[in-house]
């Protein structure tokens, strides 16, 4: 209900701003200021002067600004999912809001500590970097809908104001319900975003604060049956209605609950000299409060994950809390660039109720430790020259670590791009390889001995409006910890039982990743390839060597250039791999030998319109499989996607 309510806020806030303009009349919007915010075609016309669509600013936690973009791209298309954001590494499972399998991967977000564990159910996990905060010159709303499997909607709304010119508000929420077409495959799920963004009036002191709600709760299903698996395989008309299809979890579900306040200041104890700000002294405050509850409850213990404490009602929770402090305090001078020092305190708090106590090993309840870190920030441009740094050595605690992160970027025209990236971390492997409890008896384990992760990569990437994208990297990995199946008894019930491992094996994994898009008239074809190689370590660290996309289109205006029009197909490929297995009482992934994941194809049919600030898609999800039917999985025993009919919008509004 908490969705139905916000929405019908948000509407209503819309709606007045939309009556406010109908009352009103005088000239348009300059065709040459920015993005269009209307047509021609309106009959009622505003006599105030509209801000510019640039005016409306979105900001990052990083302070990289761009603006609300209310155009229509195919990249647009390819970002219109239930995250928000272009999943051409992701392979989606059959219904909305269930795990993705990885067909590549970033280490984008390497640190010096370990992490809260579920890692599948972080997909749609908002961190303090997805989090935008607006400055916006008149209220803003955006409504994304898009249709579901089955009984449900997924919706996304953002309204942000500004109370004063400095002082702007947002609030936002993301919401998610859907049935499946398999048993128990329910997905529902609520992101909850207050934002604040503020300035003085003098420049000197500047907050960006936010507050996030989040819940991820899922039915599990463990995957087909040995025996539905095999009908899915031979396309057994028994299985085509797939709600018939046997499942081997009928009363399992997980939850990741989380909530997190972020706030970030800073005050310039010295301005600086001139409007460069040389000599501007400034101290930066960053407090992070995060925390996260993890659960798996099921009506009746299942022999498939081994013996358990309780035939009933079994109950798995684990929670986790971060509180943590930063402060910075740096010097800025023209010549040399902004230096920081970094001074990192955090408390961390992960465990569970009861201490468990087994005839070979006493497995505790709590890890509770207290981290001090410091490090340094540095950042400098040159004309077109950028360098960015920063470093955190952890002195105290009971988790040694440490993070190097270093970017040098050159911007040699509007068209041409380049980049570097360094990123070194060593950190504890995630707290659920460390501690783990269950009523199952083998998903109990203490590891404080596994060795820390230790991470190095870099990457280079160029980007030009001519000739496309192209970035590659290169990532080796010491100690590389995983979840993997240890074999049990002959004539086991279960076969294989999952466990965490770490290897001594080094793991050195390349990626190249290009992009082009070409146009000839109204006829486009827009490319993402990507090739993958891991050249030490595949048998634990499995990845596809080829994935693609293209997409073949039509793009035309319409009705006196009123309606703008994409219509085309979209094919997906990736070639076979031995992919992950899904393991649903710890929502990860497990290396596994028994089933390898067939490299197949996709073909989507899309018709997707502009009209004013609304952008509408409609998408014929592979339908392919209409005329040769479907055997396809995203991971073991978890059938891929059936042809869908998919329709929705994205609209925003402008006081």
């Amino acid at each position: 209900m908490k969705s139905v309510y916000l929405l019908i806020f948000i509407l209503f806030c819309s709606s007045f701003s939309s009556a406010q303009e109908r009352k009103l009349t005088g000239s348009e919007v300059p065709d040459d200021e920015g993005f269009e915010r209307g047509d021609k075609t309106t009959s009622v016309k505003d006599d105030r002067d509209k801000p510019i669509i640039s005016k409306y600013k979105i900001i990052s936690i990083s302070n990289d600004t761009t603006y609300v973009d209310t155009t229509l791209s195919i990249r647009k298309d390819y970002a219109y999912n239930y995250l928000r954001k272009d999943d051409f590494e992701l392979l989606p499972f059959a219904n909305v809001g269930l795990p993705y399998n990885e067909l590549g991967y970033s280490f984008n977000h390497l640190n010096a500590l370990p992490r809260f564990g579920a890692r599948a159910k972080h997909f749609n996990y908002l961190e303090v970097e997805d989090i935008p905060y607006y400055e916006v010159p008149t209220p803003f709303t955006e409504l994304y809908f898009r249709t579901v499997y089955e009984q449900g909607q997924n919706i996304d709304a953002t309204f942000a104001t500004n109370l004063k010119p400095n002082l702007n508000v947002s609030i936002a929420y993301k919401g998610l319900r859907s049935l499946g077409t398999y048993q128990r495959s329910l997905a529902s799920t609520g992101n909850l975003r207050l934002g604040l963004n503020y300035r003085t009036t003098d420049n000197r002191y500047f907050v960006r604060s936010h507050f996030a709600t989040q819940d991820i709760l899922n039915q599990q299903s463990g995957g087909l049956t040995d025996r539905a698996n095999q009908q899915f395989i031979d396309e057994i008309e028994e299985v085509q209605n797939r709600a018939t299809a046997e499942v081997r979890l009928t009363n399992a579900e997980t939850k990741l609950d989380a909530k997190r306040f972020y706030l970030n200041q800073f005050y310039n104890i010295r301005p600086g000299n001139d409007s460069t700000q040389n000599g501007q002294v400034r101290l930066n405050h960053i407090l992070d409060f995060t925390d996260k509850e993890y659960q798996f409850t099921q009506g009746t213990a299942n022999a498939i994950f081994g013996a358990s404490f309780e035939n009933s009602n079994l109950n798995d929770e684990v929670e986790y809390q971060n509180v943590s402090n930063t402060m910075i305090l740096s010097y800025y001078q023209r010549y040399l660039g902004r230096i920081g020092f970094m001074a990192r305190h955090q408390n961390l708090n992960y465990g569970y109720r009861t201490i468990l106590v087994n005839e070979d090993q006493t497995i505790p309840n709590r890890l509770k430790t207290d981290i001090v870190s410091l490090g340094g920030t540095y950042l400098k441009e040159y004309k077109a020259f950028k360098l960015e740094g920063q470093a955190a050595y952890n002195i105290t605690g009971d988790y040694d670590g440490y993070e190097v992160h270093g970017k040098a970027s050159m911007t040699l025209s509007d068209s041409l791009q380049f980049a570097a990236k360094l990123d070194i971390s060593s950190s504890a492997p995630n707290f659920n390889w460390i501690l783990n409890q269950s009523d199952y008896k083998n998903y109990n384990w203490y590891n404080p001995d596994f060795d820390n992760v230790n991470t190095q990569r870099l990457e280079v990437k160029a980007e030009s409006k001519v000739y496309g994208q192209v970035s590659a990297s290169l990532t080796q990995i010491d100690n590389h910890a995983y979840f993997g199946f240890e074999r049990t008894a002959e004539g086991a019930v279960t076969d294989s039982l999952v466990r965490p491992l770490q290897t001594d094996q080094q793991i050195r994994y390349f990626k190249i990743k290009a992009q082009k898009d070409f146009k000839y008239g109204n006829l486009n074809l827009a490319n993402t390839i990507m090739y993958q190689n891991v050249l030490d370590g595949e048998s634990v660290f499995p990845v596809p060597e080829i994935v693609t996309r293209n997409s073949l289109f039509y793009d035309n205006y319409l009705f006196d250039r009123a309606l703008y029009l994409q219509t085309g197909l979209t094919f997906n490929y990736f070639s076979s791999f031995m992919s992950k297995a899904y393991d649903p009482i710890l929502s990860e992934f497990a290396i596994q030998d028994f089933q390898e994941l067939g490299g197949f194809y996709t073909a989507d049919f899309f018709i997707n319109a502009k009209i004013r600030e609304a952008r509408i898609y409609l998408k014929l999800e592979n339908f392919t499989t209409l005329f040769q039917g479907n055997s396809n999985f995203s991971a073991p025993r978890y059938p891929y996607r059936d042809f869908a009919i998919r329709f929705g919008l994205v609209w925003n509004f402008f006081l």
